[in-house]
């Protein structure tokens, strides 16, 4: 797939070390250029570019920003009109120990209702950056899951066929609205990690042979 990652952090960077191994083309952008840059260095099929010339030709936008960052991230690519967009944000607070919203929303349904024409595919926010880095074989040769939910058959199928050739197990997880049911999940593997100081291994995953 053609693919524009937008952030350079540690899912940023995680997604550029596992896409460009499972042979995705990359487009790689942030606020800091130099920063893209770095990260896209050592891989071969990753490309760093400003924002406006991030987009290109991809099929596919990740958006691995901090949450309250997302939409003005996504707006700066330009038009997204039928392109597919896994949002892995979390909406957390500042100290990563509660979230921001929930209930009545989520993180998900507030950046489909910033990017209308583009769908909108909830993926990736229960994985650890480091997890996501290593890649989905944990102990005893299990394989880890990645949730997936949308209510766009073609994003869902695209965030499935993407984790999955990645290496991830995947579950449906139904609309987007369940959305607000991943991201508490989230919450509390963060909890786990590291506000009980349990490490990133610790984190509750789907496991499967």
């Amino acid at each position: 797939m053609k693919i524009t990652v937008i952030g350079t952090g540690n899912m940023g960077s995680a997604f550029a070390k596992q896409l460009d191994a499972a042979g995705h083309t990359v487009r790689i952008t942030g606020r800091d250029l130099a920063k893209a840059n770095t990260v896209a260095e050592p891989f071969a099929n990753v490309s760093a570019y400003s924002a406006a010339q991030a987009l290109g030709d991809s099929e596919v936008v990740i958006v691995a920003t901090a949450f309250p960052d997302a939409a003005a991230a996504l707006q700066s690519l330009g038009d997204l009109n039928g392109k597919v967009v896994i949002d892995i944000t979390n909406p957390l607070s500042a100290d990563y120990m509660s979230l921001t919203i929930g209930h009545v929303t989520s993180a998900a349904e507030e950046i489909a209702k910033a990017v209308p024409g583009a769908q909108v595919v909830k993926a990736f926010n229960t994985l650890f950056a480091q997890v996501l880095a290593d890649g989905p074989l944990f102990a005893y040769n299990q394989r880890g899951s990645v949730f997936v939910a949308s209510d766009s058959e073609r994003a869902k199928q695209t965030a499935v066929s993407l984790a999955r050739s990645l290496g991830w197990n995947t579950v449906d997880a139904g609309g987007l609205v369940n959305a607000r049911y991943l991201e508490p999940l989230a919450g509390f593997n963060i909890y786990l990690g590291y506000g009980a100081g349990l490490g990133t291994s610790v984190a509750p995953v789907w496991l499967n042979k």
